[in-house]
């Protein structure tokens, strides 16, 4: 059946991920103005894939992460458990900006839109307010004209 393998995450390797978070927030940090505590979350969930993305209240990104960034390949990429690890990357990455109060977003029907949103209240972000935007059609395309044979 072949060796089991265990990951290990030795200390090194925690060191360097959280200084890929800091640079990305050194990067973001540029673009909020001083004193910003409030900000916007929105979450994309797709069949294949979550997106998160931070936003200020004027809408312009501050950082965005998704279950590839994360470090999810494959079918993996699409889990609720995929879902609660971006979220808790932009939670952090929250905390670092100085951000705690925020609006959710949530757009698309994959696994992770719960998931994702509990992570953020798990996270100690003070949710204002948790909309659905998932584009709906009223009435649709107009159909084809019928077949005459």
């Amino acid at each position: 059946m072949g060796k089991k393998h265990i990951i290990e995450t030795n200390q090194e390797e925690a060191i360097k991920e959280q200084e890929k978070i800091d640079k990305s927030v050194a990067k973001e940090s540029k673009i909020k103005p001083a004193g910003v505590q409030e900000g916007k979350i929105f979450v994309s969930s797709s069949y294949n894939n979550t997106i998160v993305t931070l936003t200020n209240t004027r809408g312009q990104v501050l950082a965005w992460k998704s279950a590839g960034s994360v470090g999810f390949k494959g079918t993996k990429k699409s889990t609720s458990f995929a879902a609660s690890r971006v979220a808790e990357t932009i939670a952090n990455i929250c905390k670092k900006i100085g951000i705690d109060k925020i609006e959710v977003l949530i757009r698309g029907i994959g696994a992770g839109r719960e998931s994702a949103v509990r992570t953020l209240v798990a996270q100690g972000l003070n949710v204002i307010s948790i909309k659905d935007v998932t584009p709906i059609p009223h009435n649709g395309c107009r159909p084809r004209k019928v077949r005459r044979v």
